[in-house]
Order: structure tokens, then C-alpha cells, then sequence
């Protein structure tokens, strides 16, 4: 479902491993190292903090996709994009619902105190959690299905991302009970290891495959798709693959190796007579001898 068949596969393995360290540390960026070295993590916080990361996306996917499209206004229009760019944002709404949900859920196992209600809320809610958690690594992976509109969004949306989920803590000295040197290492370090391979991405993009973040969709070459495994080749003097020594197929009375004799139900051909170069007339008793 947070992978539909519309998103285009990866270019190539390259592109696609620095993608998996994206989301990595994109997932430190936004669950926050330092609830971990606090010693306090707290699950509902943890769901608070998501569905905040949440909203923000609700709000910073449209804002930076609409100034990529104020960039891309000279080479092409919007309405090329029209379809792309409603799937990315169903997408982006179907996550933020399902962490809401889940959050509306935690709230209730939370607030009840009717065993029933416990179990059934609670078997829902860790089901839920289970499926929004690999939805959010899948969303995390192609930020929501951004590159069918432009293979460089995903990363540039998670560089912005993570810079705007860290700024807030450093302007307002906020470090979260760390101290001042690990309160910058943990806050700072996503977001810079986020950039890092953000740009490293985009930059193979455009060396391999020429594609420019700024650049319109419409204007860049059609991108090949994933080569498919080949078989290696046959180095010099090997025989070819398969049985050395099965025998050509086809009618086996006409095969030399099974049967040297010919086909059996052939009719051999008929002895001729002897060539006689003065051939005599048949013999007629009723003619009369003599002269």
C-alpha cells in the first residue's frame, strides 16, 4: 500500500544503498536519539512526536514540491505533472491518517478501563503499529512516491526534513536534558548525514544519468530501467551447456545413432531388368510360320 506499482524502481544498486542509509538516518532524525540516552523512552511520546513529524510533512512536502514546480516553470508546465503528483499526495495523506489512527487508538487502550476494550483496542492498536511502522520505512525509502515526479525529490525532501525538525531545538537551546556536546552531536548528526548522502545521491544521478534537480521532468531523457541479470559468458575451449551426448531429436527411424538401417516400414525398391538392346516381340501362337 506505501509502495504502490506506479513509484519507479531504482536506477541502480548504487543509488538504492545510499537510499537504505538515507532512511536510516532519517529515521534517527525523526524518533530522536536522545530519548534513547535519556534512559525515559515513552511510547505514547514516541507516537506524539511522530504524528508532529506528520503534520510537518503534511504541510513541507506541498511547500517544497510547489517551489520545485515555481523553479521548473520556464522548461514545462504543472499540468504535465497533474497525475504524479495527486498519487504522491494521496499517498502522504493515507500515512499521516494511519499514524492519527494509531494515535486515537494508544489514547483509548490507554483511557479504558474495561478488560474487553483492552484486548480488542489492544490487539488492534499492535497491528496497527506494525503496519504503520513498515509503512513508514516504505515512505521513508520514496518519500512518498516523489520520484515519479522527479528522481532527485526524495532526497531533497529529506534533507529538508531533517534540518527542519532540528532547527527548532538549536534556535531555542532546547537539548533535551543533554549536555551541550552531545545535545549537538545527536541533534546535529542526523540532519548532516542526511545531507551528506542526499547529495552524494543526487550527484550520481546527474553523472550517471543526467538528471538535474533543476531541470523540468518533461525536459530530461527517458531513464532505462533495471538491467536484467545476463549469463555469463562461455570462456574459449568449454563446451556448451546441456547433455554432451544426447542424440539429435526428431523421427527416431531416421536417426543414424538409433537405427543405421533406415525406416523399416519403408518399401524397398523393386529389382529392375537387365538393359537389352534389341529387344524381341512377344510370342504369338495364332500367326501362322513360315513364309
Amino acid at each position: 500500500m506505501f509502495h504502490p506499482a506506479w513509484i519507479p524502481q531504482p536506477l541502480d544498486p548504487s543509488v538504492e544503498q545510499l537510499k537504505k542509509f538515507r532512511v536510516i538516518a532519517g529515521a534517527v532524525a525523526s524518533l530522536g536519539v536522545y530519548t534513547f540516552v535519556q534512559g525515559g523512552f515513552d511510547f505514547t511520546e514516541l507516537l506524539e512526536n511522530a504524528m508532529t513529524a506528520s503534520v510537518v510533512l503534511l504541510f513541507l512536502t506541498p511547500l517544497t514540491v510547489g517551489a520545485m514546480l515555481y523553479v521548473w516553470r520556464r522548461t514545462g508546465t504543472v499540468g504535465q505533472l497533474r497525475v504524479p503528483l495527486l498519487n504522491s499526495l494521496k499517498l502522504l495523506l493515507l500515512f499521516v491518517g494511519c499514524v492519527a489512527a494509531l494515535l486515537v487508538l494508544v489514547r483509548t487502550t490507554n483511557g479504558t478501563g474495561n478488560p474487553i476494550v483492552i484486548i480488542g483496542v489492544g490487539m488492534t492498536m499492535m497491528w496497527m503499529l506494525v503496519f504503520t511502522a513498515y509503512g513508514a520505512v516504505r515512505v521513508s525509502g520514496n518519500f512518498f512516491g516523489t520520484a515519479a515526479v522527479h528522481r532527485c525529490l526524495p532526497p531533497l525532501l529529506a534533507v529538508v526534513t531533517s534540518w527542519l525538525m532540528a532547527v527548532p531545538d538549536l534556535v531555542t537551546g532546547d537539548l533535551h536534558g543533554l549536555s551541550l556536546t552531545l545535545g549537538v552531536v545527536f541533534i546535529l548528526g542526523a540532519p548532516v548525514t542526511v545531507t551528506a548522502i542526499a547529495l552524494l545521491e543526487m550527484g550520481r544521478l546527474r553523472r550517471r544519468y543526467g538528471i538535474r534537480l533543476r531541470a523540468h521532468p518533461a525536459t530530461l531523457a527517458p531513464t532505462p530501467g533495471p538491467v536484467p541479470p545476463t549469463a555469463p559468458p562461455v570462456p574459449p575451449g568449454m563446451p556448451p551447456a546441456g547433455q554432451p551426448y544426447l542424440p539429435p531429436q526428431g523421427n527416431p527411424y531416421n536417426n543414424p545413432y538409433t537405427n543405421p538401417y533406415g525406416n523399416p516400414y519403408v518399401p524397398h525398391p523393386q529389382p529392375q531388368p537387365p538393359y537389352n538392346p534389341h529387344p524381341q516381340p512377344p510370342y504369338n501362337p495364332q500367326r501362322p510360320s513360315g513364309g
